[in-house]
């Protein structure tokens, strides 16, 4: 049987247009074990997100006797889990593992959470639905929707940032325009009065979750994975500047044409003025998993770097850390349980 494993690697960050050297993990020690969870029992979709609190863990509760799901989150601090809060539950959700539900807290303390509402369940439409909570979760206010063209097709695969100024970020694969699947972003203000809803590209993958979105010094930056006329499916980024978004660029030219969706999207972060996105592709019918750095916001981006040895899975990820690194991850095949990949 073959088996996959998921691999971590740090690279350092230099100039955009050389290419990223592996760091020296002598003195970087990796740990793995296992932290009892806060979920119970019939429970999927896990997600994870940071804030200077803490880390939230966030799931969805299925009741294997009807068609009833309910979003929980618990925080993990020093002192460990918080005690499960219930953010929302409904009869009419759209579950899946590759388009789960996010609960992620703001700078200001307040908490927001995402989830989907069936529309047309054989044509996969959805509703995106967003709310908050600034009582720490006790309350939460009623659900509103970044979206208003009012059709039952695809709003989904969603991704949520803080911005420059307090407020609210929100980027999803939007469907309204029929055949061809929309990139589009919408924003709050700190007292959730929606100030944007626009459109980023107009033709982009049409389930390849997850959309990503970062914000480097001096503004917003979303990548996903585009669409061209011809079918090729390599990553884009689009950057929002003035109040405008910039015209798609291509990040690499892997030139990767694919007529079905691999729902494999790419991952980015961002750290003052560095910017790092990680992505999976296909070259000479193997899977690879790429990273690539930007020096310029996400201007620019140098030359890919391959993080897997023997083909990959993809489900990508990265960060940048403070020391100016970066961590990667992705899923290979192996052979070796606990074999060290740098």
């Amino acid at each position: 049987m073959r088996q996959w494993f998921l691999f971590v690697t740090l690279v350092s960050m230099v100039a955009c247009t050389s290419a990223p050297k592996p760091v020296d993990l002598a003195s970087w020690t990796v740990q793995v074990r296992p932290i009892p969870g806060p979920a119970g029992a019939n429970t999927t979709a896990p997600q994870l997100t940071t804030s200077s609190r803490g880390v939230i863990l966030s799931w969805v509760e299925q009741d294997p006797k009807s068609t009833a799901a309910r979003l929980w989150f618990a925080e993990r601090t020093a002192t460990g889990w918080s005690a499960p809060v219930q953010v929302a539950s409904g009869d009419d959700w759209f579950v899946s593992y590759a388009d789960p539900p996010n609960v992620m807290r703001m700078a200001n303390g307040a908490l927001v959470a995402n989830w989907l509402v069936v529309t047309d369940l054989i044509n996969e439409g959805a509703d995106l639905h967003l709310t908050y909570s600034t009582d720490n979760g006790k309350t939460w206010a009623p659900s509103f929707m970044p979206h208003h063209d009012g059709k039952k097709v695809q709003h989904a695969f969603a991704s949520l940032v803080e911005q420059p100024g307090k407020g609210l970020g929100v980027v999803w694969l939007d469907g309204r325009d029929g055949e061809d699947m929309a990139v589009r972003y919408a924003a709050y203000d700190g007292a959730w009065k929606q100030t944007a809803d626009q459109r980023v590209d107009a033709r982009a993958c049409e389930c390849c979750g997850p959309t990503t979105v970062a914000t480097p010094d001096g503004g917003v930056v979303v990548a996903f994975r585009d669409r061209s006329d011809k079918e090729i499916r390599d990553i884009a980024v689009s950057r929002l500047s003035g109040g405008t978004w910039s015209p798609s660029a291509v990040v690499h030219p892997d030139n990767w044409e694919v007529d079905y969706c691999p729902i494999n999207g790419p991952m980015l972060a961002a750290r003052g003025n560095q910017a790092a996105v990680a992505w999976f592709t296909l070259q000479n019918n193997q899977g690879q998993a790429y990273v690539a750095f930007s020096s310029d916001a996400g201007k620019t981006w140098g030359a890919p770097q391959r993080l897997d040895e023997k083909g990959s899975l993809g489900r990508v990820d990265v960060e940048l850390l403070e020391d100016g690194s970066a961590v990667a991850t992705w899923v290979e095949f192996g052979d070796k349980i606990g074999r060290a990949h740098v």
